[in-house]
């Protein structure tokens, strides 16, 4: 089921539609989302990696656009729209503690971590950046540089070295999503063991 699901994911990288689909997932990741879209950027550049740097642009794009999209839905329409949202996943809690004990210095940090790996994620920081009243040229800056060296850094590892990773995942994909189950399930017993 894995190697089929994993044949399908790359066989999908490969159409000319895939990159509407990581504009679009790049986009509602950062702003309502939950999946990121490196689970679509991966697979494209591992199927094209002569396109590596056209879809890390891409990705970049639409993530600061989705980005900015979120701090407008902090901003002007928090509890319209964004705290029905972050209910629904579960952290209002979490965003309303960091809410009161944020200032600007904190939020430029979390929009560097968000930005660079996603922790935390990256729709909660572009709605807790509106709500807080980030400076939206200051936002979009810091998003920018940290999307684009996200996107661009795993675009030219992949480019150069992309034929033995993609080798390397083929090879071993079992003991990969085994890895991953484990480091998920030990990561969720460590935020039950944390409340």
């Amino acid at each position: 089921m894995l190697r089929s699901l994993y044949n399908w994911t790359m066989d999908l990288a490969g159409r000319k539609s895939t990159a509407w689909w990581l504009a679009l997932v790049a986009f509602v990741e950062s702003s309502v989302f939950v999946v990121p879209a490196d689970v679509l950027f991966l697979p494209m550049v591992l199927a094209k990696p002569h396109r590596a740097y056209r879809y890390a642009f891409l990705a970049t794009l639409f993530s600061v656009l989705g980005g900015i999209a979120g701090w407008f839905l902090g901003h002007y329409a928090f509890d319209a729209i964004a705290r029905p949202i972050l209910q629904f996943y579960g952290k209002i809690d979490a965003f309303e503690s960091m809410r009161a004990s944020v200032d600007m210095e904190a939020v430029v940090l979390l929009l560097v971590t968000s930005g660079l790996a996603h922790v935390p994620p990256m729709k909660v920081v572009t709605i807790l950046s509106g709500a807080a009243n980030v400076s939206l040229g200051m936002f979009i800056a810091s998003a920018v540089i940290t999307r684009g060296a996200r996107f661009f850094i795993l675009a030219a590892v992949l480019r150069r070295h992309g034929e033995a990773v993609r080798h390397f995942i083929e090879k071993r994909l079992g003991l990969i999503a085994a890895i991953g189950a484990a480091a998920l399930i030990v990561l969720y017993g460590l935020y039950v063991l944390a409340k």
